[in-house]
């Protein structure tokens, strides 16, 4: 493995940079700094909202590469890289579906705020994690009607592979549907993937798959880790990430993704 070669780092943040309590370690941040001196850029990417993603890196927010939303935006301080939303009649059309699934909460991404309908305060608690700009409204058909959305987020308390995904998966040929960790799985446009909003970064930075570097856990991370050689799974990710990346590490809480930078910088010093 010649990590030589690698000038572009980008990490998923749940069950990847961040661990099990939601932090990121001082650690990744003092590394963050050597590899700035090495001119190796870093992109956070996340199904998260871009307010949620860059206030846990805010002092470093200004200088990294966001992801949010799962592909569907993408920013550099405040320039806006890249926007796919939805077509408004899917958003509508399914909304009703997502309400007749047992114990599950929708969530509408706009670029800016979150939207949810649902008044159970253990969800709504939970869901500030991710969310940190949000409005609680009384219907999210009227929200879609006049608002672009760039992403459906549902939540179920037990699982969200075996309870939301059986009653949607006949309907992948209109909407990209990627289970995004244990409760949540997540509604785009078919073209909203992190992997193809990580090739317009590679794109603008004249960065290549061969000098870049992955992070993942999770089914919302397969596009971007194909697009990178160095594509680590988590020692915590789901079997089917661990299939498919070329590389493995520790978990997020044993510093998966700081070891391999640790090396990283020793080699590029």
């Amino acid at each position: 493995m010649d990590l030589s070669k690698v000038k572009l780092v980008v990490s998923d943040m749940d069950g990847t940079l961040l661990n099990s309590k939601g932090e990121v370690s001082a650690l990744f941040f003092d590394l963050f700094k050597k590899l700035q001196k090495q001119n190796i850029l870093f992109c956070a990417a996340s199904g998260r909202q871009y307010h949620s993603i860059i206030n846990k890196l805010a002092t470093i927010k200004d200088e990294i590469y966001v992801i949010a939303e799962n592909g569907a935006i993408a920013k550099k301080g405040a320039e806006v890289l890249l926007l796919k939303s939805l077509n408004t009649k899917k958003v509508t059309d399914i909304i009703p579906v997502l309400r007749n699934i047992k114990d599950t909460h929708i969530v509408l991404c706009s670029k800016d705020t979150a939207y949810i309908e649902s008044k159970d305060e253990t969800f709504i608690n939970l869901f500030q994690e991710y969310y940190n700009n949000f409005k609680i409204v009384d219907n999210l058909i009227e929200i879609a009607e006049t608002t672009s959305i760039l992403k459906i987020a549902v939540y179920h308390f037990s699982s969200s592979e075996e309870f939301i995904y059986p009653v949607i998966k006949h309907l992948t040929a209109d909407y990209l549907i990627k289970i995004s960790g244990q409760n949540w799985l997540d509604l785009s446009d078919d073209k909203a993937n992190k992997g193809d909003a990580l090739k317009e970064v590679q794109k603008l930075l004249n960065i290549s798959k061969e000098e870049t570097m992955v992070f993942g856990d999770y089914h919302n991370d397969i596009e971007m880790l194909q697009e990178a050689t160095y594509s680590f799974a988590m020692k915590n990710a789901h079997r089917d990430i661990t299939a498919i990346a070329n590389y493995t590490t520790e978990s997020n809480n044993n510093f998966g993704v700081e070891r391999v930078l640790e090396k990283l910088v020793q080699v590029h010093s």
